[in-house]
């Protein structure tokens, strides 16, 4: 199970994967971390594909991490009397909380918080951005605007209101008692839908209570405007390129794509490129080659992993779609250019004693050669300051806690292993040695990096630097 890639892949089980066949074709075929999306299927279709991600990780001795990715508050126009309407341009449409279902002249739209927050002037989009209206008039109640982009439009239908900040909690009902359940189920990271700004990551906190990692799907302007702010308190971020290219004109979405890698990297935070990666492999045996070079700048900007979604979940090529990516990765890594793009970025590291031995690790191991550099760590933070270095030798993050190597599957260039404890020191390096031989990294002669901390089972006391030759 060794990869042959430093970018991870995350694949999202849905009903064309939610077998023990399939799951485990998956992880064969490149598959590190495995996401869940509470936004379909029911507690009991997760548990299924829980346990089955769980039974693999056993029969490959392999650990391997499971994402749950909460739904998030899911803004829609109301019904309609009569089935589906259509939207003239010019025309005008009134969006109002009265529950009397709509016609060709108005609709209700059962969220308060987002009649209260418009003003003249805002746009209103519907369905996934296909349609626009313009605010001309509005009173906390109702809002009267122009059709700006027609078309039709059926009931239940998405709103977005680009630009404003909406009065409302990421976490709706249904996602606590999703939260609940799948905290339970024993999640690795829960992935937050809808953060607006910072308070909205501080909230997910107190209800997670460190029983699994947080990740905040950056998917709203507003999150852009508090990026800075919002990684400080995340262990990592996705960019959510669906709801992010419906808020945001689609030209503006690659430099912000750039500009939040480039955040999450400089503050050492892993980062997740997704939507629409391989899009054409949900019905095509190949994707475009528009979408390979989609994937590959994802790679050359230093992405810890990008993700799959519908190609895997419910496409007709998914194990294919993993393999697909996976040799984009690896083509992606083996370029000339690739090294010197992450060589050309590191992170400032912090005034201690773990970031001066993390950063010496990575340019001891380029100075000598070093097949491997192993890093022992009870919580997993040594090695994600390794990784976030991006050094060119191998990582094998150490560990004795299940929990945290299967949080380390998402880490760029990390081979996750779950260790047995270490009695001292030279016990600890005799236990590199052997485990780099065992997974594949270091033959005789060859030199290894091991990263420690002294005394055992402090944890952020990483301290020690030691090479050893096998």
């Amino acid at each position: 199970m060794r990869r042959n890639r430093r970018a991870r892949i995350v694949a999202t089980i849905g009903p064309a994967t939610r077998s023990a066949e399939r799951i485990e074709a998956l992880a064969q075929a490149g598959a590190d971390l495995f996401r869940l999306n509470f936004s379909h299927g029911t507690h009991e279709d997760h548990k299924v594909a829980f346990d089955i991600i769980r039974g693999v990780e056993r029969k490959l001795s392999r650990p391997i991490g499971i994402l749950m990715d909460l739904q998030g508050p899911k803004l829609r126009v109301g019904r309609f009397a009569s089935g589906p309407i259509e939207l003239i341009p010019g025309t005008r449409f009134r969006l109002d909380l009265d529950e009397t279902p709509g016609d060709t002249a108005r609709a209700p739209l059962p969220h308060p918080e987002i009649l209260r927050a418009l003003k003249p002037g805002d746009d209103l989009l519907l369905d996934d951005g296909k349609l626009r209206l313009r605010v001309e008039a509005c009173d906390g109640r109702s809002a009267d605007t122009i059709v700006m982009v027609g078309g039709r439009l059926s009931e239940r239908k998405g709103v977005n209101v680009p630009g404003t900040l909406l009065d409302i909690s990421p976490l709706t009902e249904k996602d606590r008692r999703d939260l609940t359940y799948g905290l339970d189920l024993g999640a690795d990271w829960v992935g937050l839908s809808f953060v607006q700004r910072a308070e909205d990551v501080a909230e997910a906190r107190r209800l997670i209570a460190g029983r699994a990692a947080v990740m905040a799907k950056i998917e709203k302007p507003s999150a852009v405007t508090e990026l800075d702010r919002i990684i400080e308190l995340v262990d990592s971020c996705m960019v959510a390129r669906g709801d992010l290219g419906v808020e945001l004109p689609p030209e503006d979405v690659p430099g912000i794509q750039k500009r939040i890698v480039s955040a999450c990297r400089l503050a050492g935070k892993p980062v997740v490129v997704a939507t629409q990666m391989l899009e054409s492999m949900i019905s095509s045996p190949t994707p475009t080659r528009a979408e390979a070079s989609d994937c590959a700048t994802a790679v050359f900007d230093g992405a810890d992993a990008l993700m799959l979604s519908a190609e895997t979940a419910s496409g007709q090529y998914p194990v294919e779609a993993v393999k697909m990516m996976s040799r984009i990765i690896e083509r992606v890594e083996q370029d000339p250019a690739y090294r010197g793009i992450m060589d050309a970025q590191h992170p400032s590291p912090e005034p201690t004693t773990a970031d001066a031995i993390s950063k010496a690790a990575g340019m001891v191991a380029e100075t000598t050669k070093a097949a491997a550099i192993v890093t022992y760590s009870l919580t997993g933070k040594t090695t994600q300051r390794i990784s976030r270095e991006r050094p060119p030798a191998a990582i094998m993050g150490l560990t004795t806690r299940i929990e945290v190597a299967r949080k380390l599957s998402l880490l760029w260039g990390v081979h996750n292993v779950v260790a047995h404890d270490a009695t001292d020191f030279n016990d600890m390096v005799n236990g590199a040695v052997q485990i780099a031989v065992t997974e594949g990294f270091a033959k005789k002669g060859d030199r290894i990096i091991v990263t420690a901390g002294v005394p055992f089972g402090a944890a952020g006391n990483t301290n020690v630097l030691r090479i050893a030759t096998v």
